[in-house]
């Protein structure tokens, strides 16, 4: 289905908005229970797995998404194939799902606002516009004293040089706002290169960060309820290549007092927020502390794993935060590594699908995504040992072979 596109008006800056109108605004009855609909504004491949998750809980699925091809799309009830601004497709979204939320941060804040006018939100608009603009997010987080790499916001070039001082070099030049998976990024060594690329940005506001010397990176991801109640997955340690996470370690191999330093920060950041829903947290581990890296408000793909490795799901969390059930056990059934499959691996009459599938203990999730391109997720695997090195070398194996 599609609605003729009547954009909603985007001048006023979508933080304050949303922090005026409150994160929602619209009372409903919970639990909502099996048989209704929800909503979700994307069709991506989490968008795709939060609707695999609901349908097999028994509720109807509507999906907005521009996309007429989209993940989610083809899986759920109703695909809405309109703009994230349009008010036609908001208004019918509104009308017809108990509760609506959202499978990543780049939806307006304005149609989260509008949402939530006629129906449940989660998580709210004000928790998606601080976490939807680097500079927004970089700075609630030094406002409300938790420890991030060294940052300066940019907001023309005559705040290169002071930014450059507080630093130092080398540095990373990020565009505030639809910058993701290595996007929208530059390393800068030197005043007229950080010129150069902010320059080549357009000039849009960015924030510069100075380089940390990493030991590792991990993260959390967490689902809080309405009434505070806030659950953690096992911690992941992560590992990126060219700024896209490649394989996720389950359970991180830090220390356990780090990873108590780390669910502590990331319970924190929920309790500030008032955040509902499933929500990622990304650290940086340097020197032996945590500097906190991105918000997630929403799943995450470093917890891909909670498909096939515990009791509960991320996406199924995000159901039962959404609908006011209470959340699920999120105990790790077996140690297990992930491994995004990007487009890169369509060449050369590949991927080896057969290579894969061999293995018993290794579980395929594709995407459903039509064309294959170089640093697009196309899917992921899951292997599962209670050897967690055995588990790291069969899944470095399977990469290289497909």
């Amino acid at each position: 289905m599609s609605s003729k596109a009547q954009p909603i008006e985007t001048g006023a800056d979508d933080a304050t908005r949303a922090s005026r109108s409150g994160s929602e605004s619209f009372a409903t009855a919970l639990p909502i229970l099996p048989g209704a609909t929800l909503g979700i504004l994307g069709g991506g491949q989490l968008g795709r797995m939060f609707t695999i998750a609901a349908r097999t809980m028994g509720y109807k699925v509507m999906v907005l998404d521009p996309d007429f091809a989209s993940p989610a799309g083809q899986m759920a009830d109703v695909h809405l194939q309109a703009d994230y601004t349009d008010h036609g497709a908001l208004k019918q979204l509104g009308a017809a799902c108990a509760a609506v939320t959202t499978e990543f941060e780049n939806v307006p804040a304005a149609s989260l606002i509008e949402l939530a006018g006629h129906t449940r939100v989660s998580p709210g608009a004000a928790c998606v516009a601080i976490a939807q603009d680097r500079s927004h997010e970089k700075s609630w987080l030094a406002e409300n004293g938790f420890a991030t790499a060294p940052f300066a916001l940019i907001y023309s070039e005559g705040d290169l040089d002071a930014g450059l001082a507080d630093t130092g070099t080398p540095a990373l030049l990020k565009v505030a706002r639809f910058g993701y998976d290595g996007k929208g990024q530059v390393r800068v060594d030197a005043r007229e290169e950080a010129r150069a690329a902010f320059r080549e940005f357009g000039g849009q506001p960015c924030v510069l960060e100075g380089f940390v010397k990493l030991e590792c990176e991990v993260s959390v991801v967490l689902t809080r309820s309405d009434a505070g109640e806030c659950v953690m997955f096992p911690i992941a340690e992560n590992r990126h290549e060219n700024g896209i996470l490649e394989v996720s370690v389950v359970p991180a191999r830090v220390p356990d007092s780090l990873a108590d330093e780390a669910r502590a920060m990331a319970h924190a950041i929920a309790d500030r927020l008032g955040y509902v829903g499933v929500m990622a947290v990304e650290f940086f581990v340097v020197g032996g502390r945590l500097l906190v890296n991105e918000i997630a408000p929403r799943p995450h793909n470093s917890g891909h794993y909670t498909l096939d490795a515990c009791v509960t799901d991320q996406f199924e969390q995000q159901v039962r935060a959404l609908c006011g059930l209470p959340l699920g056990d999120t105990r790790l059934l077996s140690p297990v590594v992930m491994v995004n499959i990007l487009g890169d691996r369509w060449h050369d009459g590949g991927p080896h699908w057969d290579a894969l599938l061999a293995h018993r203990n290794i579980k395929l999730h594709l995407y459903g995504k039509e064309a294959a391109r170089p640093g697009r997720k196309m899917g992921h695997f899951n292997v599962l040992d209670a050897d967690l090195s055995a588990a790291l070398a069969l899944a470095e194996r399977m990469r290289d072979a497909l």
